[in-house]
């Protein structure tokens, strides 16, 4: 899967999604209220990666024309440059691909604490029923000495 999650679309090439990459350029830069030229510059940066097509033409998604007007946002309102944007932009995907990790793993976890009531319900259903129950014994001061018998030895 890439950084931007793109491997879903693949799978159902009739789907469209946020993800699936459907503008031309030109379609983009007015989308996103930007000059193509400037599309072509965050391409190149990386800072918009869209799909090309098999003529090497950009396709851009939704997702990439959200991601657009948000650069524009950090460079015009925020006063960032383009390297703190990119910085951004890595540092909300690696967030993204961790808080899916962590959910992954949740799921892990809570499967198997599953199993294992289940696996416990099993060894308890399992045990017999006449075992005897243990109670505290009260402490004494009497003392018991145990003297095993002789070994008798067994003629040869």
């Amino acid at each position: 899967m890439d950084p931007a999650g793109r491997d879903a679309r693949r799978r159902n090439p009739y789907e469209l999604t946020d993800e699936s990459p459907v503008y031309v350029i030109s379609v983009a830069a007015q989308l996103s209220g930007l000059h193509p030229q400037t599309l072509r510059q965050y391409d190149r940066l990386g800072l918009v990666s869209p799909d090309r097509t098999a003529g090497r033409g950009r396709r851009y998604s939704a997702r990439d024309i959200q991601l657009l007007r948000q650069v524009q946002a950090l460079s015009q309102d925020e006063g960032i440059n383009l390297a703190g944007i990119k910085r951004i932009i890595e540092l909300e995907n690696q967030v993204s691909a961790l808080q899916a990790r962590v959910a992954e793993l949740q799921q892990a976890v809570e499967g198997a604490a599953v199993a294992m009531r289940q696996r416990e319900a099993q060894v308890h259903a399992s045990y017999r029923r006449d075992l005897v129950p243990y109670h505290e014994v009260q402490q004494t001061s009497a003392l018991v000495v145990w003297r095993p018998k002789p070994n008798r030895k067994r003629p040869e």
